[in-house]
């Protein structure tokens, strides 16, 4: 457990984006073939549409995802943070999130500059997920706010990858 969580307090996502918690539940990210692992780096290219999560549990449990970035518009001057890049809620255990209800759609990493720290974050829900407004912007997001203001508690699961603006000669 303390392996799991060591990248996450290093990356500082632990502290800046969520609290420290005890993962209990398994998600795995992908963008294509590439696993996401804490730390790791994904190019924009590659993100450019949503990756395949699996999320453990069971199929009566229901979870909420965020997938943000800390680092807007740059890791010096994070005057946006967080950007919200996707939000889905009511994704069943066991499953992934086409299975959920898309509240904001993805929306793929596009750093401008510096390396930005792009986290997903899960948790789990207490009961179907109440309804709520339109979101007005993506700008200025906070997932404590967020999961305090809808009784989500800690996270379950985390894991984050770091991007950076690809040379227009190297993108793919």
């Amino acid at each position: 457990m303390a392996s799991f969580i060591e990248p996450l307090v290093v990356g500082r996502v632990i502290g800046e984006v969520v609290d420290l918690f005890v993962p209990t539940i398994n998600m795995s990210v992908n963008y294509g073939s590439k696993h996401v692992n804490n730390g790791c780096e994904v190019k924009p290219s590659i993100a450019v549409n949503p990756p395949t999560i699996h999320i453990s549990g069971k199929r009566t449990d229901l979870y909420t995802l965020v997938m943000t970035d800390p680092d807007a518009p740059s890791p010096s001057d994070p005057r946006m943070k967080e950007v919200i890049h996707w939000l889905v809620v009511d994704i069943p255990g066991g499953t992934d999130p086409t299975k959920g209800h898309d509240i904001l759609p993805y929306m793929g990493p596009h750093p401008p500059v510096g390396i930005h720290r792009y986290v997903f974050v899960l948790f789990q829900q207490r009961g179907h997920f109440p309804v709520i407004g339109p979101v007005h912007t993506r700008a200025h997001f906070n997932t404590r706010l967020f999961a305090s203001e809808y009784d989500l508690g800690l996270p379950v699961a985390t894991v984050f990858f770091n991007s950076q603006k690809e040379p227009a000669s190297r993108r793919r």
